[in-house]
């Protein structure tokens, strides 16, 4: 394979685990077979006369106490690139928002933008799944407080609350009708009835854990589950969710797929679903993670196995 020059939008790099992180896993893969990997943050993003430009540093990664170092900085049109990875953690907030449509500038003839910046728009994290109302538990999106709670009366007085723009479990609560703060609690959630939440039916078990699953163009790579602690309803791993090997199920294949031809559609190449029990939850589609834990719970690495998508599809792109 050619070397590849591989652009990574990414938060700072200076603050990953190295341990957890997935784009760390993609760039340490990608540099050794022999690619050249750029580090670039949103705010190196500009456009100038229609031209979508970045500035960026050649980073060299490894699994060392200094896991990264720079090269000079550049300054080059982005279709200097032949891969753009989109990497940026949630929240999906405006600077978010405006990057995906400068992104969208970027001649997908010639360079490979990952995940696509028109699927990163369209496919919010919590509101995607509810194109698919049969792979879903019950689902009440309102900022109506009374509504919200004539709800939660009708799934036998308690439910789950987020945020529609959160992510690791920032504003995620387990409501119940005899709580004496739940009016306090939709108060704050909602901003005093100004702004939508999501309001889902609890489901038990989410005891036993929340399974993350990666998916490929369409197709499962793996999975683990994420244990809440006993005195946790949330199961994101980063507020002490425990990572617990795991299978796919029948059910999981049918899930995935459902939503393999509207993600790969969309350009949403690798994408994290949430299944609780056998319900779909979740479709993280701005940078999942979970490849790590995966790979040291079944002794697999499944970054070779992104990294070797990206070479086909960019290679498909030289030939065109």
């Amino acid at each position: 394979m050619a070397c590849l020059r591989i652009g990574v939008v990414m938060d700072p790099i200076e603050k990953i685990d190295i341990d957890k992180d997935t784009t760390f896993v993609l760039m340490l893969e990608a540099q050794k077979r022999g690619h050249e990997v750029y580090y670039m943050r949103v705010g190196d993003l500009t456009v100038r006369n229609g031209m979508p430009q970045g500035q960026f540093h050649r980073v060299h990664v490894a699994r060392a106490a200094r896991h990264y170092r720079f090269e000079d900085r550049l300054s080059r049109p982005l279709q200097w690139f032949h891969v753009v990875l989109m990497r940026k953690d949630p929240p999906f907030d405006l600077n978010f928002f405006y990057a995906t449509h400068l992104l969208s500038l970027v001649d997908d003839r010639e360079c490979l933008v990952v995940n696509h910046p028109r699927g990163l728009r369209e496919a919010n994290e919590k509101l995607y799944a509810l194109n698919f109302p049969e792979l879903i538990p019950e689902t009440l999106v309102s900022q109506n407080m009374a509504r919200l709670k004539e709800f939660m009366d009708e799934q036998k007085g308690q439910m789950i609350i987020k945020p529609l723009d959160g992510c690791g479990g920032s504003g995620v609560f387990f409501v119940q009708a005899q709580d004496r703060n739940i009016n306090a609690l939709l108060e704050m959630a909602t901003a005093n009835g100004s702004k939508p939440i999501m309001a889902q039916q609890y489901i038990p078990e989410v005891r036993q854990g929340d399974k993350r699953i990666i998916v490929l163009n369409g197709e499962p790579l793996g999975a683990v589950m994420r244990v809440p602690r006993q005195d946790e309803n949330r199961s994101n791993i980063h507020v002490g969710g425990r990572c617990v090997k795991t299978d796919l199920t029948p059910r999981d294949r049918e899930i995935c797929r459902v939503l393999s031809p509207h993600l790969n559609e969309l350009g949403l190449y690798l994408v994290g679903l949430d299944v609780i029990g056998e319900y779909l939850t979740e479709v993280n589609v701005t940078s999942p993670t979970g490849i790590q834990e995966i790979n040291a719970l079944n002794n697999v690495h499944l970054e070779s196995q992104v990294i070797d998508f990206i070479e086909r599809e960019a290679s498909a792109l030289r030939k065109s």
